[in-house]
C-alpha cells in the first residue's frame, strides 16, 4: 500500500492531458487549483497506513489474500458494508470535503457482481479479465474514478437516438485487439488525480443501443483523452490566499472534469462489457445503491465538521447559549444522524449476490440520497440561521492583512471578547464555504438527482404487497 506522499509521487509519473482556464496544467500535485483536492485523497492513503484505522481503512484481499486499501476492495461480508459507511464519515470529519475515490470503489463492486452474471448468462469471460484487472489495482494501490456519467444530450432520447452519437459514450471500432470509444464523462469526481477510470454504462439501454452497452477501464493519460477541470463556487479564492477558502488544505467538494473521449483504444482484456444491453439498467441501479449507502457517511461526516462550526460561531456571536439557537443545533444534528441510520441500515441490510461478493439494501440506500437531498440543505440553512448575515459580506483576507484596513476590521468584528476577530472570521469562512454553491448543488445531483431516487424507492417498496397487508386486515378479496 501507499503512503499519501507515495500517491502523490506517483501521480507525478502519469502524464493527463488537463485544462483549467485556456491552460494546460503540468502537474496536478503542484497546481493551486488542484492541490488541495490531491491532499484530500492522500489523506486515504496515509490513514490506511496509520495503525489506528487499521480496521476501517484497509482489508483482506480475496484475490490474493493480502492486506490491501479498503478503496480497492471487493466487499466479503456485512461488516465490510458497514466499515466502509464508518470509515467515510471518519475521512470527512478530517478533511471537510469529499476524498473523491469512493466512486471508483463503488464501479469496482458493481462491476464484480455485473461481470459474473454476464459470463453465466452469455459465456463471456469478462469477470475473469475484470478479477485480473483488479488484482492490478490491488498491487498498486491506484486510486480509480468512477466514470458513469454521459453528457446525456437531448433527455428525452436514448443514447442511440440522439443527434450526436457522442453525447453518451460508446463504441465507434471494434478490432482483433480491443475496441475504439468516443464520447464524454460530465461531473466526473477525482478524475484530475486518479491513476486510471473505471468507464460504465450510464442508463438503461434498449435494442439499437449496443454500441453504448460499454465497460472499460483506461488510464487517466490514454492517448485521445481530455480533461477540463470544472469551476466551483469561490475557487479563485485559492488563488487569493488561504483564509477566504474557509478549508484551504482540503477544498470544498472533489474537483470534477469533463473528461473528453476522443477516439481512445481500449484492448480487451481491459473491457468488461460490450454491447450486453440487458444488463445495463442492473449495472447502472447497483453502482447507483452502493454509491448512495455512501452519503449518510462521507456527507455526515462532513456535517460533523460543519455543525461543529455552526455552534463554534454561537460561541464567537455570543449566542451559544441561547435555548433558540440550541435548538436549532439538536435539529441539525437529528438530521444529520437520521442519514447515517440509513447508510447504516442499508449496510447491515446487505446480501450476498451469487458472484460471492455482497451489496446493499436497494431500496434503503436510496432512502439514504433521497434524506440527503433534503437534510443537506436543511442543515445550511440552519447554520445560515444561526451563524448570522456577516458570513455573506466578510472582507477580503487582503483587507483583513493591511495595517490601515486590518486594525478596523480586528476592531469591529468581534463578538464575544473570549475569542480574536480573525479567529471568528475563519470559522466564518469555514462555515460560508461548506454550506452553500457547489457542496449544496453537489448534495442534491451526487449520486443522482431526486427523482432517481423515487424510482428506485417505488420499484424496490413492493406496493403490492402493502396493498396486501391492507385488503387482509380490512377482508377484501379480489
Amino acid at each position: 500500500m501507499m503512503n499519501g506522499n507515495e500517491y502523490k509521487e506517483s501521480l507525478r509519473k502519469i502524464h493527463p492531458t488537463i485544462y483549467y482556464m485556456g491552460e494546460k496544467i503540468d502537474c496536478v500535485v503542484d497546481h493551486p487549483m488542484i492541490k488541495p483536492h490531491v491532499n484530500s485523497a492522500a489523506m486515504t492513503y496515509d490513514l490506511a497506513c496509520d495503525p489506528m484505522y487499521e480496521n476501517l481503512m484497509t482489508a483482506t484481499s480475496h484475490l490474493t489474500g493480502k492486506k490491501v486499501n479498503r478503496f480497492t476492495h471487493i466487499h466479503q461480508s456485512i461488516e465490510d458494508l458497514v466499515n466502509k459507511v464508518k470509515m467515510m464519515r471518519m475521512i470527512a470529519q478530517k478533511t471537510g470535503t469529499c476524498f473523491q475515490r469512493c466512486v471508483g470503489f463503488d464501479a469496482m463492486n458493481a462491476t464484480f457482481i455485473t461481470t459474473y452474471n454476464m459470463d453465466k448468462k452469455y459465456g463471456t469471460n469478462y469477470h475473469e479479465r475484470f478479477k485480473k484487472w483488479m488484482t492490478y489495482v490491488q498491487e498498486n494501490d491506484l486510486m480509480i474514478a468512477g466514470a458513469m456519467t454521459d453528457v446525456k444530450g437531448n433527455r428525452s432520447l436514448k443514447p442511440s437516438k440522439q443527434a450526436d452519437p457522442d453525447l453518451f459514450t460508446h463504441v465507434v471500432e471494434k478490432r482483433e485487439d480491443g475496441v475504439v470509444i468516443c464520447g464524454a464523462k460530465a461531473h466526473m469526481t477525482g478524475m484530475a488525480n486518479s491513476h486510471e477510470m473505471l468507464i460504465l454504462p450510464t442508463t438503461n439501454l434498449l435494442e439499437g443501443d449496443q454500441d453504448y452497452a460499454i465497460a472499460c477501464a483506461v488510464p487517466v493519460d490514454a492517448e485521445g483523452i481530455t480533461h477540463i477541470f470544472g469551476r466551483q463556487t469561490n475557487d479563485q479564492r485559492r488563488l487569493q490566499g488561504d483564509l477566504d477558502t474557509g478549508n484551504s488544505e482540503y477544498a470544498i467538494v472533489g474537483g470534477e472534469t469533463l473528461t473528453v473521449l476522443d477516439h481512445v483504444f481500449v484492448p480487451w482484456d481491459r473491457v468488461f462489457m460490450c454491447g450486453e444491453v440487458d444488463f445495463a439498467q442492473d449495472y447502472v441501479a447497483r453502482f447507483a445503491a452502493y454509491h448512495r449507502q455512501n452519503y449518510g457517511g462521507c456527507k455526515v461526516g462532513n456535517s460533523d465538521v460543519l455543525i461543529g462550526a455552526t455552534s463554534m460561531i454561537a460561541k464567537m456571536n455570543g449566542t451559544r447559549k441561547n435555548s433558540l439557537i440550541k435548538d436549532k443545533l439538536t435539529e441539525m444534528i437529528h438530521l444529520a444522524e437520521t442519514m447515517y441510520c440509513c447508510s447504516l441500515a442499508c449496510s447491515y441490510e446487505g446480501v450476498k449476490e451469487e458472484a460471492g461478493s455482497y451489496y446493499v439494501n436497494t431500496l434503503l440506500a436510496n432512502e439514504v440520497k433521497l434524506n440527503c437531498t433534503r437534510n443537506m440543505y436543511e442543515i445550511s440553512r440552519l447554520a445560515h440561521d444561526i451563524a448570522g448575515g456577516f458570513i455573506a459580506t466578510l472582507p477580503h483576507e487582503w483587507d483583513l492583512n493591511n495595517p490601515e484596513t486590518g486594525k478596523w476590521i480586528e476592531k469591529f468584528f468581534v463578538g464575544n471578547e473570549e475569542y480574536t476577530a480573525r479567529d471568528r472570521i475563519k470559522i466564518a469562512r469555514l462555515l460560508e464555504n461548506m454550506s452553500g454553491g457547489t457542496a449544496l448543488a453537489e448534495s442534491m445531483h451526487g449520486a443522482g438527482s431526486p427523482q432517481a431516487m423515487k424510482v428506485m424507492i417505488l420499484r424496490e417498496s413492493n406496493v403490492e404487497q402493502k396493498e396486501q397487508f391492507a385488503m387482509d386486515l380490512a377482508h377484501v378479496k379480489l
